[in-house]
């Protein structure tokens, strides 16, 4: 049961990172074959560097069902992209609903090589944040995470809320990933609307150094 509902998050999580990076390809103008290539990097970026970390095999070389989906994905959202004109609003939506659902598949895979919280932790905002990562420096813009937004924030207090309901309370495990999930969406997407920034530690002068 729960490796089946593990399987459908890894998917659903696959699905909207490749959406994700193959709207911010096409905000670009990338011909199809670049808009493949990024939508991919960012599907997989996050996964396979926590798998790198983890000395494990690379999830997406063993598994031609992850690279199908991205595959098709891309496909639908560059028909899509004939009906959809706001690329900012539905690439905003698609990164949110990965960025929460990798998020917790990266924690699980801590937590099932018994690793320490905190690693946990920082295996899930890796899968979280580092397909976007990557898929920001490809396009020549500096990534999310490294601005103002809230985003890798959304990770770790998401992955806490996660680990404390884990250990500390007796909710169904599906329920507490749902919950997390959404938790980390509703951060992300209400940091968007309402311009949530983390405090910043430098004056308003860009030409000052450090």
């Amino acid at each position: 049961m729960h490796q089946n509902f593990n399987f459908i998050i890894e998917i659903l999580g696959t699905i909207s990172f490749a959406m994700s990076g193959s709207f911010a390809a096409m905000q670009k103008r990338l011909d199809p074959f670049g808009v493949l290539i990024i939508a991919f990097v960012t599907a997989v970026g996050g996964g396979t560097v926590r798998d790198l970390l983890l000395d494990v095999p690379v999830f997406w070389m063993h598994d031609m069902v992850m690279c199908s989906v991205i595959f098709a994905t891309c496909l639908f959202a560059m028909i899509f992209k004939s009906v959809e004109k706001k690329f900012r609003v539905t690439l905003s939506i698609f990164d949110s609903l990965g960025l929460g659902l990798f998020t917790i598949v990266g924690i699980q895979k801590g937590l099932s090589a018994e690793l320490h919280p905190v690693i946990c932790l920082t295996l899930g905002t890796i899968t979280g944040c580092f397909g976007g990562i990557i898929r920001d420096i490809l396009l020549n813009r500096i990534p999310l995470i490294f601005r103002k937004e809230i985003y890798a924030t959304a990770c770790i207090v998401g992955g806490g809320v996660f680990l404390l309901l884990v250990k500390l309370t007796s909710f169904s495990y599906g329920f507490v990933q749902i919950s997390t999930i959404i938790i980390i969406v509703a951060i992300r997407t209400l940091a968007l609307k309402f311009q949530w920034q983390i405090p910043k530690f430098y004056g308003t002068d860009q030409n000052s150094e450090m």
